[in-house]
């Protein structure tokens, strides 16, 4: 046949899914995710996917690390970008598989922008991310009636290092979850003290959230620093400040081990 005259199948038009993975245990992954992970041929996973959610990958699966850690060896996000759209124009599914969920502190908009711009389907599935499943970690209602009526998810660090409106927040009295503060964990605290947010509010840092290795403790703002650093504690973790704090179930002193039935009230 002359190959001027030669017809080929059109390729497959691929897809690519931005996964949430969850803060690190197998068991908070959603049903949806799990499903839409069995169908997806290759995976771009992030260092913060729990060892138990890779174990659930099919045997036929491409599994290709992309790990984007603060203070370490990165994979460039541009890097990322072009992965998926390769493996997505040679026909397959891409799971882009992060930690946490893709729309919270996880360039998911970012990365779904982008792909949509190029023609490429793409479509997201949520995650449980961290600063939510604290709660459940360690018993600690980032909500409660008549101590905080809502709660502020915010970072620490940005690239153009601009901070949250902090004295806002001191007046709003919501339960603030920081992602990201670990690094200048003195400079945060004395940022919070200067925008008004009292010395002894309660504070939990919880490192590797829902995780066999979870650490965590309890102090007060202006000892933030110092006992991080005695704890040895370090990233990922989450820094919940509130009064919430003293209603953890998990953390020594609080208001719900002495006395149970006020988580009910």
């Amino acid at each position: 046949m002359n190959p001027a005259t030669s017809t080929r199948a059109p390729r497959p038009a691929g897809k690519v899914w931005l996964i949430g993975a969850g803060p690190g245990d197998a068991e908070l992954l959603t049903l949806k995710a799990a499903r839409v992970l069995g169908e997806c041929t290759i995976w771009l996973v992030d260092d913060l996917v729990g060892p138990g959610i890779l174990e659930m990958a099919p045997a036929r699966t491409r599994i290709v690390k992309v790990g984007k850690r603060g203070g370490c060896a990165s994979t460039p996000q541009e890097f990322i970008l072009r992965l998926m759209a390769r493996y997505a124009r040679a026909g397959h599914t891409v799971a882009r598989l992060k930690g946490g969920d893709p729309f919270i502190f996880g360039r998911g908009g970012e990365e779904m922008a982008w792909l949509n711009s190029r023609g490429i389907q793409v479509e997201s599935v949520s995650g449980i991310t961290a600063g939510l499943a604290v709660g459940g970690a360690l018993g600690l209602p980032l909500t409660h009636r008549g101590v905080s009526r809502g709660v502020s998810l915010v970072t620490a660090h940005t690239v153009d290092g601009a901070s949250p409106d902090w004295r806002a927040l001191a007046r709003s009295g919501l339960t603030i979850v920081c992602y990201m503060g670990m690094s200048r964990a003195d400079k945060l605290a004395a940022e919070l003290m200067a925008a008004g947010f009292p010395a002894a509010l309660p504070v939990a840092v919880v490192q590797n959230v829902s995780c066999a290795s979870q650490r965590h403790i309890a102090t007060t703002l202006q000892h933030l620093a110092r006992d991080i650093e005695a704890h040895r504690l370090g990233s990922p973790a989450v820094i919940v400040l509130g009064e919430v704090v003293g209603h953890s179930l998990s953390l020594p002193g609080s208001a719900a081990q002495a006395d149970p039935q006020q988580r009910f009230g």
